[in-house]
């Protein structure tokens, strides 16, 4: 079993901004366009590939819509040996003060 650390949405305002941090949102991108969490970058989940390297000594910190998605993808790349995050809840749990809104 390889450990894959959920945290809480509030705690996604600890990883913005951080040179030791990837901020990933899995939504689709329509969704990334009209809200996100500020410096996340965008990767849907249906075009998410497991084998896609991601700087090593970063911590990768995913959230989807509601969670599901998110835990999947961290799972499979902790098990590659990638330090994950899965925020649960998604960012529909998100209230934070780093809330990019486009629209």
């Amino acid at each position: 079993m390889f450990p894959v650390e959920t945290i809480s949405a509030k705690m996604l305002d600890y990883y913005v901004g951080r040179s030791d941090a990837i901020i990933i949102d899995l939504r689709d991108r329509g969704e990334y366009e009209e809200s996100h969490v500020r410096g996340a970058v965008n990767l849907p989940y249906g075009e998410f590939d497991e084998n896609e390297d991601f700087p090593r000594l970063k911590t990768l910190v995913f959230y989807c819509d509601r969670g599901g998605a998110s835990m999947k993808a961290a799972k499979e790349l902790a098990r590659r040996g990638y330090e994950t995050r899965s925020v649960i809840g998604g960012f529909q749990a998100y209230r934070g003060r780093n809330l990019v809104i486009s629209r």
